[in-house]
């Protein structure tokens, strides 16, 4: 049988969570279970077997926690609880396992996030861009967190809104009001009195009020030629 060496762990907090980096590369065929008490890990990593089990100094929320397998470790933000009905704030551990003496000999500061408490107001909480797109935790079955893969996927189902959109394009039958156009048909002939006679189509059809003015102006030019005559007699 294999020896399954210990996964070393690194953890920083903030008043509301822990953030627990295990230290493993390349990892492979991990498995992690969450409960609300404690964390077990396996995984393989330069062809070695390592394994985590620690109970936790406190209960934590693990429905709400995530992880994520990057290339030089597996990185976890686990929130802590907050039982119902408790109005004090939230508060920073002392250390991170019940077992004082376990964590002295597997567990370390992850100094690149720690801060002190009082001074977690100014830092802020952490970083979290390293965990996009990580999966849930709290063993409910964590292959299931590939599913977070599926937006991309269904992201086709996402066209669909752009091809029905061209439905609004049937907003163009409004254009259907250049059908006064269609009085030039092409059949006809735009050369002597076809331009007149279409004129008279589009006037007729109400398309080009314009036109009906310029039809018309031949009845104010003769009431203007009779004018002068008025003024004669």
């Amino acid at each position: 049988m294999a020896k399954v060496n210990t996964a070393p762990i690194k953890w920083a907090q903030r008043s509301d969570s822990l953030y627990i980096t295990i230290a493993l590369q390349d990892v492979k065929e991990e498995s992690i279970d969450l409960s609300d008490s404690e964390l077990k890990f396996k995984g393989k990593s330069n062809d070695k077997e390592y394994e985590v089990n620690i109970e936790f100094f406190k209960s934590v929320d693990a429905k709400d926690s995530t992880y994520k397998v990057l290339p030089r470790s597996v990185q976890m933000c686990v929130m802590k609880n907050k039982p119902e009905g408790d109005d004090e704030t939230e508060e920073f551990w002392p250390r991170l396992l019940k077992d004082k003496a376990l964590e002295k000999n597997q567990v370390k500061i992850d100094w690149d996030r720690y801060v002190d408490e009082d001074e977690e107001e100014e830092a802020g909480g952490f970083d979290m861009s390293a965990l996009e797109g990580g999966m849930g935790m709290g063993g409910g079955m964590p292959g299931m967190g590939g599913m977070g893969g599926m937006p991309p996927g269904m992201g086709g189902m996402g066209g669909m809104p752009p091809g029905m959109g061209g439905m609004p394009g049937m907003g163009g039958m409004p254009g259907m009001g250049g059908m006064p156009g269609m009085g030039g048909m092409p059949g006809m002939d735009m050369d002597g009195g076809g331009m007149e006679e279409l004129m008279k189509q589009m006037q007729g059809m109400g398309g080009m009020p314009g036109a009906g003015a310029d039809l018309g102006g031949d009845d104010d030019d003769s009431d203007d030629d009779d004018l002068p005559e008025l003024e004669e007699s």
